[in-house]
């Protein structure tokens, strides 16, 4: 039967404590997970030596960006109808971007089709369309790193040649067959996302054996198809897609057991800014006034050892991480 080791992350390094993937965070020990509800905790020391190598691995920089302390990636959406701020930055796409470096974004996630459940799909002359002018400028003024946010290898594959230095996919390249050949053959990094079903049905009575794993499992996949066409392990980030075919229950389940992705090797990217399940839990209809929500579940997930955040308020979170990077730095 096949074991997973979730680690239980902690602040401080006592004796027989190991580094939580390069990170500023430790553990020194392990929850052993097996389907059909079996949990043990047990020294990480006993765990086995490639799980404990792949859990203390330190992450390599993605698009330059450094891995041993939480990061920022800013989301620029330019459709019409993003579930927060489609529209908003018609016209002022170079303005924003200019004013999200300043406030502290170390990527830019830069997206022309939306994914939010119920959205209709857009064809790829379409979404190239909005996309590409936005990476050319954006590139032509130094500003970057920047990331394309798309579920085809053909708006991917351009964006990648104007200037864009990360493959975002929510489908983990699995959507268009020619994704995973152009991810390997341009050499930027990519960020594979579990999700299931298209953004019109995904939502529709999501079912899983245990969420946790099953996610886990699927990435698992996904890298090791990556890897197996060329890409390093060194350049995946992975994405346990909250919100994304997952219930509530779901969603709350994948936060509480986030640190147990640091298994896959990869670093982890984290998007919860102003999702739904923010809106549930805290009665609050308007995606634009569930900041203080969105900064919850990110610090939650730091706590757990996450790398990378993907978030709309920007200087707010750049706040919240100094806070935290202050009481989680070694005096």
């Amino acid at each position: 039967m096949t074991e997973y080791y979730r680690p239980l992350v902690q602040r401080e390094a006592p004796l027989h404590a190991f580094r939580l993937a390069g990170g500023p965070l430790w553990f020194e020990r392990v929850e052993r997970l097996k389907r059909g509800g079996y949990r043990k905790v047990m020294a990480a020391e006993d765990i086995p030596e490639d799980v404990l190598k792949q859990l203390r691995a330190e992450r390599a920089p993605i698009c330059g960006v450094e891995m041993y302390h939480p990061s920022i990636m800013g989301i620029l959406n330019v459709t019409p109808d993003s579930f927060s701020d489609g529209g908003q930055n018609a016209g002022h796409e170079v303005e924003n971007a200019e004013r999200m470096m300043k406030d502290g974004a170390d990527i830019l996630d830069i997206g022309g089709e939306s994914t939010r459940p119920g959205a209709d799909f857009v064809p790829a002359e379409t979404e190239a369309g909005r996309v590409l002018p936005v990476i050319e400028a954006l590139t032509s003024k130094g500003l970057g790193p920047l990331s394309i946010d798309t579920r085809k290898a053909v708006v991917a594959k351009a964006a990648l040649k104007a200037g864009a230095g990360l493959f975002n996919d929510v489908t983990a390249l699995t959507f268009d067959p020619e994704s995973l050949k152009v991810a390997a053959e341009s050499g930027a990094a990519i960020c594979i996302m579990h999700s299931v079903g298209t953004p019109e049905n995904m939502q529709e009575n999501p079912r899983y054996n245990n969420v946790l794993l099953d996610v886990y499992d699927y990435l698992n996949e996904r890298v090791e198809a990556c890897v197996a066409a060329g890409i390093p392990r060194a350049c995946i980030m992975v994405d346990p897609g909250i919100g994304f075919g997952k219930t509530q229950a779901h969603n709350l389940s994948l936060m509480r057991g986030l640190s147990l992705f640091h298994g896959l090797g990869c670093a982890i990217l984290l998007g919860v800014s102003r999702k739904g399940m923010i809106g549930k839990i805290a009665d609050e209809p308007s995606p634009e006034r569930r900041f203080a929500g969105s900064i919850a579940l990110a610090l939650e997930g730091l706590n757990q050892g996450v790398q990378m955040l993907r978030v709309h308020d920007i200087a707010e979170t750049k706040q919240a991480i100094a806070l935290w990077s202050a009481l989680n730095t070694e005096a």
